[in-house]
């Protein structure tokens, strides 16, 4: 039987707020769509998460379970949902219901209005610190600049997509993913929907700074070579500086000028040295990149589905196999 809309989840530790997820989604999605099934992808909890999944997948088989066999992050939660989804369009969103399940009907509106992409953007946060607010807008602006894609800014994981862009998502094999950079990467027809983001329904974020740090990393490593770029520029500037500090302690030898220039030379040393450690440093974050490419492991590994069996995507092999 065919499924007009499919809705990924990834689940980390979310016992809290599965039970209100499902009472939310079910109710919003009965006088959306036609059909429907809810990918509940467990990121390796260490909580009732699972317990809680495979209850809902016994009672209503509309609900989809698949469980890692340790945890392999959000972005590729997300990459499994995907690939386990069956329905004509495809919604991703949270588990802390700061993606408002009430806003499905304007995401499936405007796909059924033919875009392949609907994002969400956020107008509004709620509940998030000002150093959370102010780096983010910032990250995504500066990111919207340095790279040929345009990632939209004050957006997030939350979109609607097609099954078109869902099966071209599905052909991008790279370990360290950026969705909603890969997302914009595909081009199609996309469009934004505003809506106000509220504050985490229970618990705890499961993103904390290290997260984001490491999330941020992969955004812009995977779509600028800017950092390198950045490197080379500061090597030549620290070239032409030490080449004018040479010269300048040449004129001093040779007109006897009592200056003493012996702290130009330690400085620029100094700061040579933590120049190259600075460029050996990102030469490395892209070199690990594509050793992780280059060993071909999967993806992420499945331990037990409920309510599924394994796609053509699944997780023997990588996605782009």
């Amino acid at each position: 039987m065919s499924v007009e809309l499919s809705v990924v989840v990834p689940v980390y530790n979310e016992e809290e707020s599965v039970p209100e997820l499902y009472r939310r989604l079910t109710d919003v999605l009965a006088g959306t769509v036609a059909s429907y099934e809810l990918v509940l992808v467990d990121d390796g909890s260490h909580d009732r998460s699972w317990g809680l999944i495979k209850e809902l997948a016994a009672k209503d088989l509309r609900v989809k379970g698949v469980s890692f066999s340790r945890n392999f992050g959000h972005q590729m939660a997300f990459t499994a949902g995907l690939d386990h989804a069956d329905g004509d369009a495809v919604v991703i969103m949270d588990a802390d219901l700061q993606d408002p399940p009430e806003l499905i009907p304007d995401l499936v509106a405007r796909w059924r209005e033919g875009y392949d992409v609907a994002y969400a953007v956020r107008a509004k946060r709620e509940g998030e610190t000002v150093f959370k607010l102010v780096t983010a807008a910032t990250f995504y602006r500066v990111l919207q600049r340095i790279t040929n894609v345009n990632i939209p800014v004050d957006t997030g994981d939350f979109r609607l997509m097609s099954r078109k862009a869902v099966a071209a998502f599905r052909r991008l094999g790279e370990h360290h993913r950026f969705t909603r950079g890969m997302v914009s990467w595909l081009g199609f027809r996309q469009i934004g929907v505003p809506y106000h983001r509220a504050s985490r329904h229970a618990g705890e974020s499961k993103y904390p700074l290290r997260k984001m740090l490491r999330l941020a990393s992969d955004g812009l490593t995977s779509f600028s070579y800017l950092p390198l770029q950045i490197a080379s520029w500061l090597g030549g500037a620290v070239s032409g500086l030490a080449s004018v500090a040479l010269a300048v302690e040449l004129i001093r030898k040779a007109t006897g000028s009592p200056l003493a220039w012996s702290w130009v030379a330690v400085t620029g040393l100094a700061l040579l040295g933590g120049l190259q450690l600075l460029a050996l440093g990102l030469v490395g974050e892209y070199l690990g990149r594509v050793f992780d490419e280059v060993r071909g492991r999967p993806l992420y590994l499945v331990q037990e589905t409920v309510g599924t069996t394994a796609t053509p995507h699944d997780a023997t092999k990588p996605v782009a196999s």
